[in-house]
């Protein structure tokens, strides 16, 4: 089964509000891997590797969890998968 790669860039009232951490306790219940870290300009960056379904399931699980009322907007930018993460964290 081929793999993806997303890399989602959140913007809203994303910091301070315990997005990583529901966003840690969503990836969970989805066979993915990845990071997510608080970026400097007060937005957050999710990486999520999977099967693209599983990818797009998670990506619907995080506004899904109540995260949906902080986030303003979503860029996200598909690729191949790279394989690199072992499983799924918070990165500071």
């Amino acid at each position: 089964m081929s793999r993806s790669r997303v890399a989602v860039i959140y913007s809203g009232r994303v910091q301070g509000v315990g997005f990583r951490y529901t966003v840690k306790q969503v990836a969970a219940g989805y066979e993915v891997t990845g990071t997510v870290r608080n970026l400097a300009d007060g937005r957050v960056e999710l990486v999520a590797e999977g099967a693209r379904d599983e990818v797009e399931a998670f990506r619907q699980g995080i506004r899904d969890a109540g995260l949906d009322g902080f986030i303003r907007q979503e860029d996200a930018q598909w690729a191949e998968a790279r394989s690199e993460f072992r499983s799924f964290e918070i990165v500071r």
